[in-house]
């Protein structure tokens, strides 16, 4: 089971996958968001859910921030390398990393009347930078000046002890990633509370993870969904 959970963790390493020719059409877009802390399966989980809304015809983007953007990249260093600069200078990366993102991605695709599934947003940023000393709820408020909130926040519960063994057993490492920092960020994580959120245990095997996420799913779809025409061939 590690070896599989390891093998979807790097084979879908995409920061944005768009498809084309939906057989659906949205009334409106709809906005999906996967947060947890690191080795929660987040990615495994996007690309799961963007392959069986594929198959059901639905027109998906998929995202994941810190981006490949210049702010990105510069987040990207700090965790591959250790924090050099102050909290507060990180915040202000983050912020501009995310203001291209939803300017650049997030809205064109939710003006589409497409489905968008974000790997990280505000959310990791009110945790992780929270577990730093900065009031989650003043950087909550600094986001939602220019950042949508979800539809639905999908958010993947898992014990830290289990997070870091994934994390080790798929060979990476993050200087965002140690026992301690950890369980604060998760703390924060578990005191959030907003009417879009959805709780899911993703220390269940990653199949059973995505059957708790389609159920949450299906009914934003429901609400949302217009079949469309078909092409017949006479």
């Amino acid at each position: 089971m590690a070896r599989l959970y390891a093998a979807w963790e790097s084979a879908v390493a995409v920061a944005c996958c768009a498809m084309t020719g939906p057989e659906h059409r949205l009334s409106r877009g709809l906005f999906l968001v996967f947060e947890g802390i690191d080795g929660a399966g987040k990615t495994t989980q996007v690309h799961l859910l963007e392959t069986r809304l594929q198959q059901e015809g639905y027109p998906v983007v998929c995202c994941k921030e810190p981006t490949t953007g210049p702010w990105g990249q510069k987040l990207r260093h700090l965790a591959a390398h250790g924090r050099t600069v102050e909290p507060a200078t990180e915040l202000e990366w983050f912020l501009q990393d995310r203001r291209d993102d939803v300017a650049q991605s997030i809205l064109p695709a939710l003006e589409r009347c497409q489905i968008v599934l974000l790997d990280r947003y505000y959310f990791s940023t009110m945790a992780y930078q929270g577990a730093l000393g900065i009031s989650p709820q003043d950087i909550q408020a600094r986001n939602e000046l220019f950042a949508p909130p979800p539809d639905l926040l999908l958010l993947l519960e898992v014990p830290v002890a289990q997070s870091l063994q994934r994390v080790r057993q798929r060979g990476g490492r993050s200087h965002f990633e140690r026992h301690a920092y950890l369980t604060q960020v998760a703390a924060i994580f578990g005191e959030m509370q907003f009417p879009y959120l959805t709780r899911i245990d993703a220390s269940q095997a990653p199949a059973l993870v995505h059957t708790c996420i389609w159920q949450a799913v299906v009914p934003l779809l429901a609400g949302t969904t217009h079949a469309a025409p078909r092409d017949v061939t006479i």
